[in-house]
C-alpha cells in the first residue's frame, strides 16, 4: 500500500487547473465589450474564489480520513439537501436569468447544488458498499437509489437545474453499477428517465427548444441555434494551431456566455485543433488515472466514491464540450476546471483532494 498521493493524477489536475485558467484569461477579455463587466473583478473571482479557495479545499480534503465521509454520510448528504433547499427562501437565494439557483451570503454568493452532487456520492457510495451482495436485489439497490434520485431531483428541477440533475443521474448510475447493481434495475432507470425528459420536455418549452435544435441547429440561427452556429464558427476558424492566445473574435459580441459553458468554443478559435485536443486528451487522461486508482482500492467505499467522483467531473466536462461541437444538446453545463465559476472550481478541487486521499490506498 503506497503512502504518497498518486502523482500522475494530480499532475493531470494541476495541468488542466492552469491551462483552464490561461483560457479564462483570454476568454474574459471578451466581457470588456460587453456593458457593465468588470475584467478585474471576474478574474479575482475566479483566482482567489475558484483557485485560492480550491487549493485550501483541496489540500484539506487531502488530508481527512476517508472514513471520516463514509461514517458521516448520511449526515453530509441530508446538510446538502437542506442547504441546497435554501434558494427557495427569500433574502437567503435569489433569482437570476430565470433560475433560482443561488444563495447570497454579504456581497458574496454560491451555487449550493454544487455541494448536493458530492453529498449524494458521498451517501450512495456509502450504501451500496455497505449492502455488498445485497445491491442485486431491488428493495437495497433499485429503491434506495430511486429515493435519492428523487429527492435531489425535487430540489434541483425545482430551480430549475435539469443540466445538474442530468451529471448527477450519470454519476449514481455510475457507482450502481460498479457496485454490481443488476443490469436489468439499469435498464428500468434508463426507461424512468427517458419517461423524464419527455415529460419534461414537453412541459417546459426551453428544453423542447434544445432537443430541435440540436436535430437542426440551422433552423433558428438567429435565435435558439444561435449559441451552436457562433461556437462552430468560432471552433472552425480555429483551424489546426488556431489564431493565437487572445485573437478570438467570437468571444466579443457574438458568442453567447464565453468565459460560461462556450468557453470551450473561444479555446477551440484561438488554440486549434491541436490546443482542443490536448485539453480532451489532459481530461481522458484524468478520467482513465483516476479509474485506474479506484481499480487499486480494496476498500468498496473508497473505490466506488472515487469512480464516483471521477464520472461526475468528466461526465461534465464531456457535456459541455460535446455540445459546442454539436454531437450533444446545448446544456448551460460550465467546463470543469475552465468555465467560470469559482463554487463549481472550489468543490471540484475538494472533491481532487479526495480522490488523493484515497489513491495513497492503492496496492502494490
Amino acid at each position: 500500500m503506497t503512502k504518497r498521493v498518486d502523482k500522475p493524477f494530480l499532475i493531470s489536475v494541476v495541468l488542466l487547473i492552469v491551462a483552464g485558467f490561461i483560457i479564462f484569461i483570454s476568454a474574459s477579455l471578451g466581457i470588456l465589450a460587453r456593458e457593465g463587466a468588470s475584467f478585474g473583478r471576474i478574474a479575482l473571482k475566479q483566482l482567489v474564489f475558484g483557485i485560492g479557495l480550491g487549493t485550501i479545499f483541496l489540500i484539506t480534503t487531502t488530508k481527512i480520513p476517508y472514513k471520516f465521509w463514509r461514517r458521516n454520510a448520511l449526515y453530509i448528504f441530508l446538510l446538502s439537501l437542506i442547504l441546497t433547499a435554501l434558494v427557495f427562501i427569500p433574502g437567503i437565494g435569489f433569482e437570476h436569468g430565470g433560475a433560482q439557483r443561488w444563495i447570497s451570503v454579504g456581497p458574496y454568493s454560491f451555487q449550493p447544488a454544487e455541494f448536493l452532487k458530492i453529498g449524494a456520492l458521498i451517501y450512495f457510495a456509502a450504501w451500496v458498499s455497505s449492502m455488498k451482495n445485497k445491491i442485486k436485489d431491488s428493495k437495497f439497490g433499485l429503491m434506495p437509489l430511486l429515493v435519492i434520485l428523487g429527492l435531489t431531483a425535487g430540489i434541483l428541477l425545482a430551480q430549475p437545474d435539469t443540466d445538474t440533475f442530468i451529471v448527477l443521474f450519470i454519476s449514481l448510475v455510475g457507482i450502481f453499477i460498479a457496485g454490481g447493481g443488476k443490469w436489468r434495475d439499469v435498464l428500468i432507470l434508463g426507461l424512468i428517465c427517458l419517461i423524464g425528459v419527455a415529460t419534461l420536455a414537453f412541459t417546459r418549452p426551453y428544453l423542447m427548444k434544445r432537443f430541435t435544435t440540436f436535430l437542426n441547429p440551422a433552423a433558428d440561427a438567429q435565435g435558439a441555434g444561435y449559441q451552436i452556429q457562433q461556437s462552430l464558427i468560432a471552433i472552425g476558424t480555429g483551424g489546426l494551431t488556431g489564431r493565437g492566445f487572445g485573437q478570438s473574435i467570437q468571444k466579443f459580441h457574438f458568442l453567447p456566455e464565453p468565459i460560461g459553458d462556450s468557453i470551450f468554443a473561444v479555446a477551440g478559435e484561438e488554440f486549434g485543433f491541436v490546443g482542443s485536443s490536448a485539453l480532451i486528451i489532459l481530461f481522458s487522461f484524468f478520467a482513465l488515472r483516476g479509474m485506474k486508482i479506484a481499480s487499486h482500492i480494496s476498500d468498496p467505499f473508497g473505490r466506488l466514491l472515487v469512480i464516483g467522483i471521477v464520472i461526475l467531473i468528466i461526465s461534465q466536462a464531456f457535456i459541455n464540450i460535446g455540445a459546442m461541437l454539436g454531437v450533444l444538446p446545448l446544456t448551460g453545463i460550465p467546463l470543469t476546471f475552465v468555465s467560470h465559476g469559482g463554487t463549481a472550481l472550489m468543490v471540484a478541487m475538494g472533491e481532487v483532494g479526495i480522490v488523493l486521499h484515497l489513491s495513497k490506498l492503492q496496492s502494490r
